[in-house]
Parts: C-alpha cells; structure tokens; sequence
C-alpha cells in the first residue's frame, strides 16, 4: 500500500541556480513516485534563507501539519536537505514522519539494490547519513518500522547505539574493499586481453539503460522511474572493425548528487574512474537538457573523471520535431551523435564514433604464421578483424587489425 505523501519545495533566495521551483518540484515528484508514495498534496514556498530549527518557519511547519490532517497523510517530503534538529523539530509539530531528499534517494537506492555490493554501499551511506542525526532521538525511532525512508538497514539497525554502528560502518567499509580488490583483480584480467572500457553516464532517466541493451542485446531493467540502474552491468561487443570493447551501464547522476553519497558510491562508481571511454547520453527532448548536462558535468569533476575521453549521445531524438536545430547542434557540438537508443536510430554511427575514439587501442598487423601454429589463426580471427589471409608454403600470411596488447604479443610473427 502506497504511503499518502505531501511533497514541500523551499525555494531560497540564496540558491542561485539556473533550476526553477517547477523543475525541482517536478523532480521531487519523480523521485517521490519512484519510491512508492501517492502524492496527495505539493506545497512550495519562497524564504530569504532557511531556519535553524525548522528549516522552512514555525508559520509553514502548522500549515503542513493541517494539510496531514486534511489529507490524511502519513508521510512528508522535504526537496531540501535538513539537519538532525530540523527532523526532530518537525516531525514533532507535524505529527508524522518527515524525509528529506538526501533520505528519499538513499531510499530509492535501497529499493533497486541487487548485488551484495549495491546493498552494501547503500547500508553504509544510510548509516553514515543517520549517525550524526542520532542524537536526541533514542526510542523514538522504534515507530519507524516501514515505508519510504526507513528501507536498507531497518528498524533493528536504526536502534543501535552510536558505538555500534560506527563498528558497523566499519565493518561495511571492509568489506566494500575486500569487493574492490575483486573488481581490480577483473579488471587486470581484462587488460590482458586489452579490452578497452566504455562506460554509459548520464543523468538520471537518459535513456542508458536502453541504449545498453539495444547494443548489447541485454535485458537490464528499464523504467520511466529515476534510479533503477544502481548496479553496474558490463557487457563485451564488437565494434564495427571487430575491435572488442567492454560496455558498462551505471547510475544516473542527479543535481546536487550528496557528497557522501557519492563517496559511498565510489565503489561502483569506479567504472566511470578506469573508462577508457564515456559515452554521456542526454536527453536532448528534456527542458533542462543543458542543466542535465552541467549536473553530469559536475558529478565527474567530484570523481575526478572530467577530463576523460567522452562521446556526448543526443538521445531520444525520435521525439523531436526539429530536425534542422539537432543537425546545428550536432555540428556545432565536437564528438556528439544523434540517437534514439529506443527506436536503435543511427546507433551505427554512434558505434563508429566509439570506434574512431579508440583508434589508439588497435593496430593494423602483418603477420606470417607458421603453419604449426594454426592456433594463432584462430586467436586472429577471435581478437581481430581480418583483412587478408594467403595460405603458403612457408607459413599463413595475415593481414588484420588487432588490439594493441594483442598485436604486441604477435609481435614476433610480424612480415615486416
């Protein structure tokens, strides 16, 4: 049964961003939806800057609390971020349970964690997010037994002391590196075998989980609801000159993605860190696009990753009606690609400008196998493209194009 939730945007005058009130609040809708709540009432309100006690006034936090009354709401959501005392504050003005946004996305995580390693960086992101806001609470926090904002670590772990759950922080922290030390161990296997990595980032519901199966052939879960990517999924193709890459689809990034967030991310985030390529998918039909674009932006900068080799894919083209401003905009825009990951539009040229970024991972080979060797026409033709191959009395001369670790270790074969 769907909590009955009222949604509450604080607009500051202090908050400078090009993000108007109805995009935020359209935002918070999503992510409110996504999480389960049936959004019964939205309230926004303008301040000079927020209170320390209440964040949005003694005045507001009585209304809100005749709304719940009204609307028999169980649950209110706040599109800020509130401190320790502000929660307390209002929960006890409200009468009902209050979720701030850091909350509500750290819940959605819950929700579409699969892996033991997705469960376990977002148990330690909910505890380190509810350690310091402990305090005061004790027992009160036994009535938080369900529902949006109390998914991951549950009731039980909630009620834990201080102590406790700093050993439990780090204990999941251990055990976070234990599972990084399996990535790493992964990742040099697939470095022999030069498998250059190319990583999908976007914002959240850009479409990457669609263009990763239209190339991949996958089934990974696609939704019109924010998150639903949490784990990372990697797959190997082809691309068109045969050079084999690994593909990895990632969470959608989100404006003011919270820092510990991110660092408590870091983990899965790693892909995008040791990407050979990005490709960042944008929806191009969005309002926000350039927004979009600048909240990726910096999500990247934060995880150091926003001076790598990208591919900008224009997505959802399919929905446009101007095709002469995509074109300019396509022009004018170094290393982009129109594309609708959904109807599979000129993702062959996407896959070509992938190719031609990666020039450097593949070298055109001259080989002259002996014929006792016929295993290592089988390893050309598996790692490469072959471009010519003559069967002679001293031996099988290839032409092809390799990777470049591939054709390093041939090197000894080399006709020239």
């Amino acid at each position: 049964m769907k909590e009955r939730a009222i949604l509450v945007t604080v607009k500051l005058e202090s908050d400078k961003t090009t993000w108007d009130v109805v995009e935020r609040e359209n935002e918070l809708k999503e992510l409110a939806k996504t999480a389960g709540a049936q959004i019964v009432a939205e309230d926004v309100s303008h301040r000079d800057a927020p209170t320390a006690g209440l964040y949005a006034g003694s005045g507001k936090a009585d209304e809100l609390a005749l709304i719940v009354k009204e609307k028999k709401a169980r649950l209110v959501i706040f599109n800020n971020d509130l401190s320790g005392t502000q929660h307390r504050n209002l929960e006890k003005i409200i009468g009902v349970k209050v979720v701030d946004r850091t909350q509500l996305i750290l819940d959605i995580f819950a929700k579409h964690a699969r892996s033991p390693e997705g469960k376990t960086q977002v148990e330690l992101a909910q505890l380190e997010y509810s350690l310091p806001r402990l305090a005061g609470k004790g027992a009160q926090l036994s009535r938080l037994g369900g529902g949006i904002g109390t998914r991951g670590p549950g009731e039980q772990k909630l009620e834990e002391d201080r102590r406790r759950i700093r050993d439990r922080i780090i204990r999941l922290k251990q055990d976070l590196k234990g599972l990084e030390l399996r990535r790493t161990t992964t990742r040099t296997k697939r470095d022999e075998f030069s498998l250059p990595t190319v990583v999908f980032v976007g914002y959240t519901s850009a479409g990457k989980s669609t263009l990763f199966n239209a190339l991949t052939g996958s089934t990974q879960q696609v939704s019109q609801g924010l998150f639903t990517t949490l784990d990372p999924l990697t797959r190997a193709i082809s691309l068109p000159n045969n050079q084999k890459v690994i593909l990895a689809d990632t969470v959608g990034f989100i404006r003011q993605l919270p820092h510990h967030l991110i660092e408590a991310f870091k983990a899965t985030l790693e892909e995008v860190v040791e990407a050979d390529l990005l490709v960042h998918v944008l929806d191009i039909c969005s309002p926000k696009a350039k927004e979009h674009f600048d909240a990726v932006g910096a999500v990247l900068e934060e995880l150091g990753a926003a001076g790598k080799k990208a591919v900008l894919a224009f997505n959802k083209i399919d929905l446009l009606d101007n095709d002469e401003k995509l074109k300019r905009l396509v022009k004018d825009t170094p290393d982009s690609v129109a594309i609708s990951a959904l109807k599979r539009l000129h993702l062959d040229t996407l896959l070509k400008k992938i190719e031609e970024k990666l020039v450097g991972y593949s070298s055109e080979v001259d080989l002259l196998l002996p014929l006792n060797k016929m295993e290592l026409v089988d390893f050309v033709y598996r790692e490469g493209k072959v471009k010519e191959i003559n069967y002679a009395n001293d031996g099988v001369r290839i032409k092809a194009v390799l990777p470049a670790i591939a054709a390093k270790k041939m090197k000894e074969y080399s006709d020239k």
